[in-house]
């Protein structure tokens, strides 16, 4: 019976000191002593309480707005809302903030921190990749406009991840299309994935069903485009063995490459 009398007690402190504090915080917020706010703002950011502090500052911006203070502000402003993790609406105030104080010592890693908030959205690569491809945009940016920033490299290590995610998510699209017989498709896609990544270890797999596409997509096409679309096999052959002599890949091509060439002969011997 002690006990929970004890615990009552202490749990009714817990309650009171809760309902001063609601009581001192709504006062502060009526209150036009502006400095005080901008005082207790920095104490409930110190404290990790971003909810209050975000509240404080967001009447605090337009008040010191044009003030020396107004950097502070919005600076820590956007950094509660960074550690809220909303960072769609972080990112637009990192972005925000160089604009509004180019000069500012905190301008790098405003506009770095703009970028790692779209790394931070970006989803897994089988989704839509729209933050990612912003992520590296903004990424390459920071590099050319901070080429002797010292998060360089982070930026680089990033922008890698990042490739890798996009990387990913073409090579399933130019798989799918195969899968589905799409054959224009898989060699649209197989040409601009090699284009994009041509040191991805998928590279020696995109020639591969490039080349089986033009050939499948040849013996099906009317007479017009069948020399057409063999050639483009036979070529992408040539040039697949020159570039993979050992290839795992190679004798499968190679038999492509045999069904292209008699194919064709037999074409011309018709023509």
């Amino acid at each position: 019976m002690k006990k929970i009398t004890k615990y009552l007690f202490v749990f009714s402190l817990f309650i009171l000191g809760a309902s001063c504090e609601a009581w001192r915080f709504n006062r502060l917020t009526k209150s036009s002593d502006y400095d005080k706010k901008l005082t207790k703002a920095a104490e409930y950011y110190k404290k990790e309480n971003y909810v209050k502090a975000i509240q404080l500052y967001e009447e605090l911006i337009p008040i010191y707005k044009g003030s020396e203070k107004a950097e502070e502000v919005y600076y820590y402003y956007t950094y509660c809302n960074y550690y809220q993790g909303d960072y769609a609406l972080s990112q637009y105030h990192f972005k925000n903030f160089v604009r509004q104080f180019p000069s500012s010592k905190h301008a790098e890693e405003c506009y770095f921190m703009n970028a790692y908030c779209y790394y931070l959205n970006s989803p897994y690569y089988t989704l839509d990749q729209t933050d990612t491809k912003n992520a590296i945009k903004e990424f390459q940016t920071f590099v050319d406009n901070f080429p002797e920033s010292s998060r360089i490299d982070t930026c680089n290590v990033l922008i890698d991840k990042l490739r890798q995610k996009l990387e990913n998510k073409d090579y399933d699209i130019m798989k799918q299309y195969f899968k589905l017989s799409d054959y224009k498709a898989t060699i649209t896609a197989s040409k601009n994935f090699i284009k994009e990544f041509p040191d991805s270890k998928y590279v020696e797999e995109s020639y591969y069903l490039m080349i089986d596409s033009y050939y499948l997509l040849a013996i099906n096409s009317i007479p017009s485009k069948k020399l057409e679309r063999l050639d483009g096999a036979i070529d992408n052959y040539l040039k697949f063995v020159d570039l993979y002599p050992q290839s795992k890949f190679l004798e499968k091509v190679e038999a492509v490459y045999t069904s292209s060439k008699q194919v064709k002969e037999n074409l011309i011997k018709a023509q």
